[in-house]
């Protein structure tokens, strides 16, 4: 595909995760997204095939942008605690940022009977993500940044209470302090008490 092609789906990408934030993912149509991005029914139909197609690339992309970006520090030699403190604050603006955030429509999506279960793109993401952070925490281990604990394990503690958190702040509005308090928990588990305390 030209470059001009993979712009306009870049394109075509970022103006359907907004209304996929905005409405959930079974209330937005192609029409929708032909009105949103400015391109006819036929300019839109040449990228993408359904909203489904759309979806599951912006679904994929995450898990596949946030591995190459961690393993590309890592092969760097950046402190896996340099590491760690970038991702957290991401994590804690994401948060609660409710307006931006696409769980509920990843809920919809998937508990739809029609969808095909066989690609299922919430396991690949959470595979993924898995991989990257158990790479990225025996990094933080071997560079003895981090203390030893089961890498699996404190994945899971944190990609649960993220997307938690996440689902909860498009239902109710939450304390600020709440994504703080989760990510400070998180970092007593990885860093040395003294390191954990300074920050």
């Amino acid at each position: 595909m030209s470059l001009k092609g993979e712009k306009t789906k870049q394109y075509i990408r970022e103006k359907a995760y907004q209304l996929f934030a905005e409405k959930g993912f079974k209330e937005v149509t192609m029409k929708d997204i032909c009105e949103l991005t400015g391109l006819s029914r036929g300019g839109l139909y040449r990228h993408y095939e359904s909203t489904e197609q759309i979806f599951l690339e912006i679904v994929n992309a995450f898990s596949d942008n946030q591995k190459n970006e961690i393993l590309s520090k890592i092969e760097q030699h950046i402190p896996a605690a340099t590491i760690l403190e970038e991702l957290l604050a991401r994590y804690a603006s994401e948060m609660i940022d409710y307006k931006n955030s696409i769980s509920l429509a990843i809920y919809e999506f998937y508990s739809n009977p029609t969808i095909s279960k066989e690609n299922n793109s919430v396991k690949r993401q959470y595979e993924i993500s898995k991989t990257t952070w158990v790479e990225l925490i025996n990094y933080g281990i071997g560079t003895q940044e981090f203390s030893h604990v089961n890498p699996e394990s404190v994945f899971n503690i944190i990609i649960f209470a993220y997307q938690g958190v996440r689902m909860y702040s498009r239902l109710m509005k939450l304390d600020q302090d709440i994504p703080t308090q989760i990510l400070y928990e998180i970092k007593r588990l990885l860093l040395p008490e003294e390191v954990c305390y300074e920050k």
